[in-house]
C-alpha cells in the first residue's frame, strides 16, 4: 500500500518555498541552507543572498519581462515553467498567486509554450507576465537562457511539461537556483533526470521520494488555486451561470454531473457520455450535466447532442470555482491536480485514468483516490454507457444516503 500525504493548503508550500529567518531577512528553503543566488555585475557574476522586501506597496508592473532590474531593487523575483498537461500549469499559477498573496512586492515571471497553448492564454487572462519557449531544443535552452538572464529571478520554480527541462538545465548554466514541483503518484522522467541537480523537490505523495535524492524530497500535496480553495458561493448561484432555467434559488433535490476530459479533453469519455446523456436526462427528471468536451471535440459534439435545457455544453471550463460550486459529482480523467482538486471540495467522483500516460501515473492517482475517499474507478476497457451510467447512479444514490 502507498503511503499518502493529505494535500496540504498552498498557503502552507509557499511559506516552505519562501521561509524567512528573522534575523537574517534570507530567504531558505526548509531544511537547507539559504539560497545564494547570481547576480551580474560590470559583465561578470558575483553572489548575494535573496533579500525579502519588507515593503507593502503593490509591486510595480513588468510591462517588459526582458528588462533587466537594477541591483538595487530588493523585492523577490521567482521564475515559474510550467506547459502541457494542465496540472504543470494549474499548479505553476497556484504558487504565482500565493506569492503574490504572501508577499505582494514580489514579482513573477512566466516561462512556456507559446500561444496557442494553456499557459499562455492563462498568463493573458491574468497579470503575470509570459515569455515563450520553442519547442526545437536547441532554440528553447538559448530563449530560456536569454530570458532568465534579462529578468534575473532569484530562484526558478518548474512544474514540469516540455519547456521544464531545457529551461533548468539554462537555469543550472546560469547558476540559478531551481526547485521542482512534481504533481503526481510516480515521478516524471524529467524529474528523476534533474533531481540531482535541483535545490529541492516538492512532492504530492510519498511514493515518489524513493525514487528521488531523499535529502532533497519534500511532501507537502499539490497547491490548489485560490479561488476553487476558498470558493463561497451557494449551489443555487452557480447553478444558475450554467442553467438559468433552473432559478436564482435552484430546484428541489437537483443533482449536477460534471463531466472533464482533461484540459485537451477524451474522445472515449465524450462518446461514452453521448451514448447515455438523453437517457439519463429524460429519465432523471432532477439531474443536470455539465460537460466538457475538450476543443478538439467540440464542434462534432455540439453536431451530435441534441439540445436540452438541463445539458450544458462547453469546449472548456475557466471559472472551475463556479463549476465545482454547482457540482454535485465529478466524472473526470484521473490527472493530479484534477485529483486534488476533487479532495478539496469534496466531490464523490467517478474517474477514469489515462492509461497512455508515462508511467500510468493516472491509473496510480485513481486508486489512491479510491482509497482516500472511495472514488471509483473505471479503467478504460470497462468504459461504456452502461457501465458509465450504472456507477453514476450508483455514486447519486450514495450521496442521497449521506444526504439525507
Amino acid at each position: 500500500m502507498v503511503a499518502i500525504t493529505r494535500p496540504v493548503s498552498p498557503p502552507l508550500l509557499a511559506r516552505r518555498l519562501l521561509r524567512r529567518h528573522p534575523s537574517t531577512q534570507t530567504v531558505s528553503f526548509a531544511g537547507v541552507r539559504p539560497l545564494i543566488i547570481p547576480t551580474e555585475s560590470s559583465g561578470h557574476f558575483r553572489r548575494r543572498r535573496c533579500q525579502v522586501s519588507q515593503s507593502s506597496e503593490p509591486p510595480t508592473p513588468v510591462s517588459d519581462p526582458g528588462t533587466p532590474h537594477d541591483d538595487d531593487d530588493d523585492s523577490l523575483r521567482v521564475a515559474f515553467v510550467c506547459g502541457g498537461a494542465g496540472g504543470h500549469v494549474y499548479a505553476a499559477f497556484a504558487l504565482a498567486d500565493e506569492l503574490r498573496a504572501s508577499l505582494p512586492s514580489s514579482r513573477s515571471l512566466f516561462l512556456g509554450s507559446p500561444a496557442p497553448s494553456l499557459e499562455a492564454a492563462s498568463a493573458a487572462s491574468s497579470s503575470y507576465p509570459f515569455v515563450p519557449i520553442p519547442p526545437c531544443l536547441p532554440r528553447a535552452f538559448l530563449a530560456a537562457a536569454l530570458h532568465l538572464r534579462r529578468f534575473r529571478p532569484h530562484f526558478l520554480v518548474a512544474t514540469g511539461g516540455p519547456p521544464a527541462l531545457p529551461t533548468c538545465i539554462a537555469a543550472l548554466l546560469l547558476r540559478l537556483p531551481f526547485v521542482i514541483q512534481d504533481q503526481d503518484a510516480g515521478p516524471a522522467p524529467a524529474t528523476r533526470l534533474l533531481a540531482p541537480l535541483a535545490q529541492r523537490i516538492f512532492l504530492a505523495f510519498n511514493a515518489p521520494v524513493r525514487l528521488l535524492p531523499k535529502r532533497k524530497c519534500a511532501v507537502y500535496g499539490n497547491p490548489v488555486r485560490m479561488s476553487i480553495r476558498d470558493c463561497q458561493v451557494p449551489k443555487a448561484a452557480a447553478m444558475a451561470r450554467f442553467f438559468p432555467g433552473a432559478g436564482l434559488v435552484g430546484e428541489e433535490g437537483a443533482e449536477v454531473l460534471l463531466v472533464l476530459g482533461g484540459t485537451v479533453g477524451s474522445p472515449q469519455i465524450n462518446v461514452a457520455v453521448l451514448n447515455m446523456y438523453y437517457e439519463m436526462l429524460t429519465t432523471k427528471k432532477n439531474r443536470y450535466i455539465i460537460w466538457q468536451t475538450g476543443p478538439e471535440d467540440f464542434c462534432e459534439m455540439e453536431s451530435l447532442v441534441r439540445g436540452h435545457r438541463r445539458l450544458f455544453l462547453t469546449p472548456f471550463l475557466r471559472e472551475m470555482d463556479i463549476t465545482y460550486a454547482a457540482t454535485d459529482v465529478v466524472v473526470s480523467r484521473a490527472g493530479s491536480v484534477s485529483c486534488t482538486e476533487i479532495l478539496v471540495t469534496g466531490k464523490p467522483a467517478i474517474l477514469i485514468p489515462l492509461p497512455t500516460i508515462v508511467d500510468d501515473h493516472q491509473t496510480k492517482n485513481a486508486y489512491i483516490m479510491a482509497d482516500v475517499m472511495g472514488a471509483k474507478v473505471i479503467t478504460e476497457d470497462e468504459l461504456d454507457s452502461s457501465s458509465l451510467t450504472y456507477t453514476i447512479d450508483e455514486v447519486f444514490g450514495r450521496c442521497f444516503l449521506s444526504w439525507s
